[in-house]
């Protein structure tokens, strides 16, 4: 395996100076300025990250059994890959997956660690997108190195792609257009003797209202660092349970201090660790936490607009912790549909992580409000008389929109009527394609009897005549599609093929 030079990333400079890594296979960069860097303030949110965004963010946790692989789509469609499952699979799954979405470019591959369930197929993907797709724009790694066959493979692949590497450290920020993305682990100097799992890339995503944690495989001294580090400020909408479930992460102390609505494990069903353990489960349990686990539920697409978080999952399967093992097995690889489950209000504000010490208080979603899952169906619309009821149809698609449609995406829409009898709440009722591109209708989106809304493909502010899905590709296909529509409960009460 040759040696590859490693970029370090900090907020504030390129980073140019040369010193040892202590792992076989990297030579890493440090600071000309390390002092400054030591000191500066982790980031702050942006203005963008609480305002009501633009678009949606989807974070799909993909089925690989024993293992992880994490699919992030921006609201420009950017993307991100956290970790690629087993290298038993070789990205065999995780290529499919992608495949099935048009997905022909990673902008950001991050690989949490170098464990062979978290990076089996990084090879596979590097070498499919840069010799069949539009390539790999960055790779993110911790720095800490590993003496398996699957990690040089994965190292070799990036150096015969010429695929840009950096080194990652707490504090930096990946450009995740749209998104506020922030790397929570690990510190500068890395915890528990350099333990490849305690060092694991940590990301939070800000988006909103909503936040999703993205932990890795931390265990007991990466949680004890963040929760030192950055206290309440943790708080996310969605927790991806740590280690896979296992009983040395999600500790009571984080969980306190992240406040998960909804948690998220991928692990294998009959996993060979047991994972995931029951202590974890009995956190989750008395915290009233959702839980979602891809051995039972298979994929799993979580979508935000920024004040709603959509969850939807290849299986119905019980999402109260004490009962997961009680659904059954989803074999990875599986080609189920995904079917909307539930729908979560976020809309009480959002945090970016920042160090304890910074002297900022962070702004933090309501611990207290109620899951949604379910809003009043056409039949029972708010306001409305017995026996009367609201009634969603299209009015018009224009799929084709005028001259170049990548530059001209507003002019590619649908138009929604209520040709009912009564008053129709929109709010958290979804609309995709057949390829899965999904948008949530904000909160507050009603319709009067016989009022249209159109729905455009590319960006602006939403108003009560037309609203901005946020794309920056084409949504509906010209040669023929079928719009869908499913309210805040899953229910399907729209399905238009062209």
């Amino acid at each position: 395996m040759t040696n590859l030079p490693v970029m370090r990333v900090l907020t504030v400079v390129i980073l140019v100076a040369l010193a040892g890594c202590g792992g076989a296979g990297f030579d890493a960069v440090v600071g000309p300025d390390q002092a400054a860097a030591e000191t500066a303030e982790s980031p702050t949110p942006s203005p963008d990250a609480v305002e009501s965004p633009n678009g949606t963010l989807e974070v799909h946790f993909i089925n690989v059994g024993q293992g992880a692989s994490t699919l992030v789509v921006g609201p420009s469609n950017e993307t991100m890959l956290i970790d690629s499952g087993d290298w038993s699979d070789d990205g065999e799954d995780v290529l499919s997956y992608l495949e099935e979405r048009g997905i022909d470019r990673i902008d950001y591959l991050v690989t949490t660690h170098a464990d062979a369930d978290h990076i089996g197929g990084h090879a596979a993907v590097i070498e499919h997108f840069e010799t069949e797709g539009e390539g790999v724009g960055a790779v993110y790694d911790p720095g800490i190195t590993s003496s398996s066959q699957t990690y040089g493979d994965y190292l070799d692949a990036v150096e015969e792609h010429d695929v840009t590497l950096y080194e990652t450290r707490a504090g930096d920020t990946i450009p995740f257009e749209g998104v506020e993305t922030t790397v929570l682990l690990p510190p500068e100097e890395y915890v528990a003797n350099g333990d490849r799992n305690e060092n694991s890339i940590a990301v939070h995503l800000g988006f909103g209202a909503s936040s999703f944690l993205l932990p890795g495989d931390t265990e007991d001294a990466g949680e004890e660092y963040l929760v030192d580090e950055y206290g309440a400020s943790l708080n996310a909408t969605v927790l991806q349970a740590g280690h896979h479930g296992s009983r040395s992460s999600s500790s009571d102390a984080f969980l306190d201090e992240s406040q998960p609505r909804i948690a998220l494990i991928t692990s294998g069903y009959d996993s060979q660790y047991g994972h995931p353990h029951e202590e974890v489960l009995q956190r989750f349990a008395d915290r009233g936490v959702e839980t979602y686990w891809t051995a039972t539920h298979g994929n799993v697409r979580m979508t935000s607009n920024g004040s709603a978080v959509t969850v939807a999952t290849q299986r119905a399967a019980p999402t109260d912790p004490l009962e997961l093992r009680e659904g059954d097995a989803v074999e990875p690889g599986s080609t189920d549909d995904l079917q909307v489950r539930t729908v979560l209000d976020v809309s009480g504000g959002t945090t970016s992580p920042v160090a304890t010490d910074g002297g900022t208080t962070p702004t933090t979603e309501s611990a207290t409000t109620e899951s949604q899952t379910a809003t009043e169906s056409p039949s029972d619309s708010s306001g409305s008389d017995e026996g009367e009821a609201g009634a969603l149809s299209v009015a018009t698609i224009h799929e084709d929109a005028a001259g170049d449609e990548y530059e001209n995406l507003n002019d590619e829409y649908v138009v929604f009527e209520n040709t009912g009898e009564a008053a129709l709440d929109l709010s958290g009722w979804t609309v995709r394609d057949e390829a899965d591109h999904t948008y949530t209708f904000p909160e507050g989106v009603t319709l009067d009897v016989g009022a249209q809304v159109t729905l455009r493909t590319g960006s602006g502010t939403d108003d009560d005549a037309d609203l901005y899905w946020g794309a920056d590709a084409p949504v509906w296909n010209n040669g023929g599609d079928t719009v869908v529509v499913q309210d805040d409960d899953g229910a399907t009460v729209l399905e238009e093929e062209y």
